[in-house]
């Protein structure tokens, strides 16, 4: 059976509510099919429009469900009338066999069970009035109920992926001033080596903090931008690490040779075996961002994509920084608070789950180096419909 390429578009009010990681941590383990790409829109008036207009218009949708659909959509993904606001709607790719059917039976339908099977069972709400009309409607998101619906929102969307997606801070429920602070996360290649709740679960740790996801990409880190990227990191490692490498290799010598070296003769061992050592530790933290070890390879190879992905985020409001890494943990998991994401799922100081800008300034840097803003939803919706 061939791949297919899904859609689920996150509604406002589910975004806003902070219920993002739930939703998105029911369809990575639900499904199983590939999380290829995600982006953060703030849909014009003309895009919301058209998107109604796509529902109101589709033969496969009950047609007594049509219209409530469109209006929702109208009125839900448009800027809010009284100020011009924009809202801010996530969209998330899947790649795989059978994805449009995996994906539609994992959402579930308009109306709710109280199952909790689906995600709308959960996150949606269907509500009637004695005489059976709708009184509230809130479907939690929106996909292509089959492949025609499917490709037909897709070319929609990626029309419109740059002028109202990428880091969408002016949306209405964004806080903005000199006060506010952006801080980029990384959800690392180890919550990714299967198919699991986890990337939607450190989300909604995160969600805690009160701030804003205002935008959001799968990004393959390649050699480059991991050695820019960890830069800094790597003189660190070579001085930090001198002292303890004098004390191993001073052990290994003493093991092998029978002596003891003396204390001025362990100080030149550190100078010169440090440096090799943080560097060997630098090579390891850029194969595990990128799948692929870096020594040696031409800058040709080093600009390719890496072989494992990550989700990068960005999250706005005041002190979004500090109050972000709070919610982290310390880089050594064993040694972060409870409730912590490190804490939760890290394993080492390397392998531990998730990164956060340490400063302004830097976050700034890595955004640039992940090029975060970039649109990859068109390049996927190319290669499935050219």
């Amino acid at each position: 059976m061939a791949k297919e390429l899904a859609f689920v578009l996150i509604n406002p009010s589910t975004v806003a509510k902070s219920r993002t990681g739930g939703v998105i941590a029911r369809y990575i383990s639900r499904t199983g099919l590939d999380f290829v790409a995600a982006r953060m829109f703030a849909p014009n008036a003309e895009l919301a429009h058209a998107y109604a207009e796509l529902i109101r218009n589709n033969p496969d949708v009950q047609p007594e469900i049509r219209p409530l659909l469109a209006n929702y959509v109208e009125r839900e993904y448009g800027p809010d009338p009284s100020t011009g606001h924009r809202k801010r709607v996530m969209m998330l790719l899947f790649e795989g066999e059978n994805a449009v059917q995996i994906v539609k039976d994992v959402t579930g339908p308009i109306r709710p069970t109280d199952s909790g099977e689906s995600v709308r069972d959960t996150f949606g709400d269907y509500v009637l009035d004695t005489d059976g009309t709708v009184q509230y409607l809130e479907p939690a998101v929106f996909i292509g109920p089959n492949q025609a619906a499917v490709g037909e929102a897709l070319k929609l969307w990626a029309g419109y992926a740059a002028e109202c997606g990428g880091i969408v801070d002016t949306a209405g429920d964004v806080l903005r001033g000199e006060t506010i602070e952006k801080a980029l996360v990384i959800i690392k290649p180890d919550n990714f080596t299967f198919a699991s709740a986890r990337p939607g679960l450190i989300i909604d740790i995160f969600s805690r903090s009160g701030l804003r996801i205002v935008a959001a990409k799968i990004h393959h880190m390649t050699v480059a931008e991991a050695e820019d990227f960890y830069g800094p990191v790597r003189e660190l490692l070579r001085a930090k690490l001198k002292k303890p490498v004098a004390e191993r290799a001073a052990k290994a010598v003493s093991a092998e040779l029978g002596m003891l070296l003396p204390e001025e003769v362990k100080g030149p061992l550190g100078d010169l075996l440090g440096p090799h050592y943080g560097d060997h530790q630098f090579y390891q933290i850029v194969q595990f961002m990128t799948g692929r070890w870096s020594e040696g390879l031409s800058d040709e190879e080093k600009r390719q994509p890496g072989t494992t992905k990550c989700l990068l985020l960005v999250y706005a409001g005041v002190n979004a920084i500090a109050r972000i890494r709070n919610i982290l943990g310390s880089t050594d998991p064993s040694q972060a608070l409870p409730g912590s994401v490190r804490r939760e799922f890290g394993q080492d100081i390397m392998v531990n789950s998730a990164h956060a800008s340490d400063s302004v300034e830097n976050a700034a840097r890595e955004m640039k180096i992940t090029r975060v803003e970039e649109d990859t939803i068109q390049h996927w919706v190319q290669a499935y419909y050219p």
